[in-house]
């Protein structure tokens, strides 16, 4: 009787048949349960020999330390962040961006002792996007990683009101965004292949929204885009193009599933038709746009001599590329890092950093040049 929740919940084993808890190591030791507590929880409060005494007498009744639930119960904090995103969870590991992306959340959050959990959009038995993964998450705030307009994983987290940070899309009025000017940065890149003469385009894209298709993208489909990243590249190429002279409806646009270099290599087998196909491609991302280069090399076309092709986003691999990719350049790493030092101060109740869209630049490397006509 009398026995607090840390006590009763806290044990990890059992002595001579008796269940292992708080003040059974106190019994042992004549002192206090409280005393075993603040070894545990508020170590400063208590000299290093009696901390080593209860921590050895703990190991000897085969006790393991508090049960983390009930403490993260007792405590209402978890100590732990949610990464919530739409992809697979493979993604996360596989794809360039989101793991330069990651690493520069981790060492914030490493920093600052706190977990991450990685909370991808499952899907229920009928199909559809499964909100509960986000309603049940275990954390005490989330960093939202490049989400939907409609994704319900994205209204369940919101709804529980805890601190929040959107990384790339979408746009969410009160919550903290990091991210880029996606539509001036795409129109540079338009703009580069325009200077070089280019007057035949077409785009690979990555999937405009949640309902992927995989072929050509229709204007209205383009315009109504549910990922904002994907609508504001689309934008800023037509912007420029259209500044050119350029009718928008004569390019066109191959929506992906996803970005990977195979859906690129699936894209330029349907843009690259014989004849007079486009002599430049804007790919939305580095990984679309060397599947565009792989596949067009592999069936006897030059990059760039008959095909220049941009990218977005500079992954390690551009650099490497045979030839090195024409590619917009962001920080990926900067992302998570600014993202991870936004939530950490909302949790801390402290200023964080400001917002504003992180920089960009266009990196010319061998994959544009002039049009050589074919």
């Amino acid at each position: 009787m009398g026995r607090n929740k840390e006590e009763a919940g806290a044990s990890s084993g059992r002595s001579g048949g008796r269940r292992v808890t708080l003040a059974r190591i106190a019994e042992e030791l004549d002192v206090s349960a409280m005393t075993v507590s603040n070894a545990y929880n508020h170590p400063d409060r208590l000299s290093g020999v009696l901390r080593g005494r209860i921590f050895e007498t703990a190991r000897r009744l085969g006790y393991h330390g508090p049960d983390p639930v009930g403490r993260s119960l007792r405590r209402q904090r978890t100590d732990v962040v949610g990464v919530l995103y739409s992809n697979p969870l493979s993604y996360a590991f596989d794809d360039p961006a989101a793991v330069s992306f990651l690493s520069g959340l981790s060492s914030v959050t490493e920093e600052a002792d706190l977990g991450l959990l990685l909370v991808p959009a499952a899907r229920g038995v009928s199909g559809e996007r499964d909100p509960r993964a986000a309603a049940q998450a275990a954390v005490d705030g989330f960093v939202i990683y490049s989400m939907s307009d409609r994704e319900p994983l994205l209204a369940a987290a919101l709804d529980r009101r805890l601190p929040a940070v959107v990384v790339d899309q979408p746009f969410k009025a009160g919550v903290p965004f990091v991210g880029v000017d996606d539509e001036a940065a795409a129109r540079t890149a338009a703009e580069h292949l325009l200077h070089l003469g280019h007057r035949r385009f077409a785009v690979a894209s990555f999937a405009l929204s949640p309902d992927v298709r995989d072929g050509i993208a229709n204007p209205v489909r383009q315009e109504r885009a549910a990922f904002s990243v994907s609508r504001l590249r689309l934008r800023g190429y037509r912007a420029a193009l259209e500044d050119a002279g350029l009718p928008w409806s004569g390019v066109p646009v191959y929506e992906c599933p996803g970005s990977s270099k195979e859906f690129g290599q699936r894209a330029a087998g349907a843009l690259l038709s014989p004849g007079r196909g486009p002599t430049a491609i804007l790919a939305l991302s580095d990984q679309l746009a060397l599947g565009v280069i792989a596949w067009a090399t592999g069936r006897g076309l030059s990059v760039p001599e008959d095909v220049s092709v941009v990218g977005f986003d500079d992954i390690p691999a551009a650099a490497g590329a045979d030839p090195p990719l024409t590619t917009v350049h962001q920080d990926h790493a900067e992302k998570g890092l600014r993202a991870g030092r936004m939530l950490v101060s909302r949790l801390r109740e402290e200023d964080g950093p400001g917002a504003g869209p992180l920089a960009t630049r266009l990196v010319v490397r061998g994959s544009t040049s002039p049009p050589h006509e074919r």
